[in-house]
């Protein structure tokens, strides 16, 4: 869900993913199923389930410091008090307002670049924009993250989430300028992409692998369907699944079946042995995609720290994230600046792209003049 730089919140890169009467839409790949790997000692997932922790927790901490009583005069949930929620005009997803989570670590470009702030492109992946987003992410990362820890291990998996959601905040980043931006989905997309490039790499050793790959993709292109609706990221969600399809060559390759016969595994049955560990093609995959994510990973922190403006140099990207219709428009919503004058009693406007600025009496007190002064942008 994307997040938004003024209430009403926009929602950042939103975790979609779907289930169907309960059941996970997603496939389990042949991997699972191909009978003639030797057994592996049965690892225990602890990493994802600490993931989902940390996120909860980071949330709480939000709220917290959101304390939606203290600044704002129109709360929901008010019986939690400091930890209530703002307004569903505001947040309709049940959450803090986006000047605390910009003030948490949410992704932004400018201050990113300007104020040398790079540690909120990793930052931005531990917030969430509301219950609503929080449990729809941790859902999805429960239900694809266990299954890939278990059979991969906690470095591979936990480095495949990192740098997948790290590829997401870059691509986000470079494109989504004028708002800011919250949430895990980049990362989880990273996850879906790495299943479909292990599928790939290791293709010779799996049964029912069209299957598996058509299921894949079909999931995969209705989440990102999803992504052009207003208010979502999808930015982050390209940026974090390109980043896991490449990542998942490098960190997913898996040995040929022949090579584990020779080492010696008990229960394998015969066949004539390779020397081999891996075979040519899957060394091709491994090292055209380390080159690939080098040159991405370059080329993107390059140009956002050049400030380049890339919408410019691509006319039809933002076509990515949003596509306008009769029923909703693609412009979000700005953030701002409020100057109260004590003295004067007065309120100053000033958007983030400087294209208004207001000044009037103040109404009420700078609590309540705080929404106004966000409306203003919108």
């Amino acid at each position: 869900m994307e997040r938004e730089a003024a209430p009403p919140l926009d929602i950042e890169r939103k975790g979609s993913f779907s289930s169907h009467r309960g059941r996970s839409v997603y496939p389990v790949p042949a991997s699972s199923s191909y009978e003639e790997m030797p057994p592996r000692a049965s690892r225990i997932s602890w990493l994802i389930p600490l993931f989902v922790v940390a996120n909860v927790i980071v949330f709480i901490v939000t709220m917290y410091v959101n304390n939606c009583p203290k600044n704002s005069f129109n709360c929901r949930l008010t019986f939690l008090k400091r930890l209530s929620f703002e307004s569903l005009r505001d947040n309709p997803l049940l959450g803090p307002s986006s000047e605390t989570l910009k003030k948490m670590g949410a992704l932004n470009s400018t201050l990113v670049v300007k104020r040398h702030q790079g540690w909120r492109l990793i930052s931005c992946m531990w917030l969430h924009a509301g219950v609503l987003h929080l449990l729809a992410n941790m859902i999805c990362l429960l239900l694809i993250g266990i299954r890939l820890e278990r059979e991969f291990g906690f470095v591979k998996i936990g480095l495949l989430y990192l740098l997948s959601g790290f590829g997401g905040s870059l691509l986000s980043a470079l494109f989504i300028q004028d708002r800011i931006s919250v949430g895990a989905s980049g990362a989880l997309f990273g996850l879906l992409g790495a299943m479909v490039s292990e599928l790939i790499t290791n293709w010779s050793i799996y049964s029912n692998k069209i299957a598996a790959l058509i299921t894949l993709v079909i999931i995969i292109g209705i989440n990102l369907a999803v992504g052009i609706l207003p208010h979502v990221d999808n930015f982050a969600h390209i940026g974090g699944f390109v980043s896991g399809f490449l990542l998942g060559f490098v960190l997913l390759m898996r040995p040929q079946l022949g090579w584990v016969r020779h080492q010696g595994h008990a229960g394998m049955p015969g066949g004539a042995p390779v020397k081999s560990r891996h075979k040519i093609y899957q060394i091709v995959l491994l090292i055209v995609a380390v080159l690939l994510l080098v040159a991405g990973y370059s080329t993107a922190i390059a140009l956002l720290y050049k400030e380049v403006d890339v919408n410019k140099k691509c006319s039809w990207c933002h076509y990515l994230s949003c596509v306008p219709t009769s029923h909703w428009n693609c412009n979000g919503s700005k953030t701002f600046e409020c100057e109260y004058n004590f003295d004067k009693g007065y309120l100053t406007v000033v958007c983030e792209d400087r294209t208004r600025s207001r000044e009037w009496p103040s109404v009420t007190s700078p609590t309540s003049d705080n929404v106004y002064c966000s409306r203003s942008c919108r």
